[in-house]
């Protein structure tokens, strides 16, 4: 007797996609629903994380060797660090000022 979903081909490039269509989700009704600039901060970092895996995804399903991709992560994780450190600098400055309590 076979199996009932034998005939689905699950591979990584699926599993990969729906992870990162859930990280998508996921960060998405975070951003909109947090109300902490700190969870916002970490929901905009997940993110622009699977972002960064669809692209990984796209090159890796590419026809040949394709390094445009790999050079757009590689920039945006420079660009993620950078704004990340920009924020929570800006964050600490206004927690110094005006502290919650």
């Amino acid at each position: 007797m076979k199996h009932a979903l034998s005939h689905l081909a699950v591979t990584t490039d699926v599993l990969f996609a729906l992870l990162a269509a859930f990280l998508i989700a996921l960060s998405l009704v975070s951003i909109f629903t947090a109300r902490h600039l700190i969870r916002r901060l970490l929901a905009l970092n997940i993110l622009s994380s699977a972002v960064f895996l669809l692209l990984v995804l796209t090159a890796r399903t590419a026809d040949g060797i394709d390094p445009v991709p790999h050079a757009l992560v590689l920039t945006g994780i420079v660009v993620s660090v950078s704004t990340t450190a920009v924020v929570l600098a800006l964050y600490l400055r206004r927690y110094r000022r005006e502290p919650p309590c």
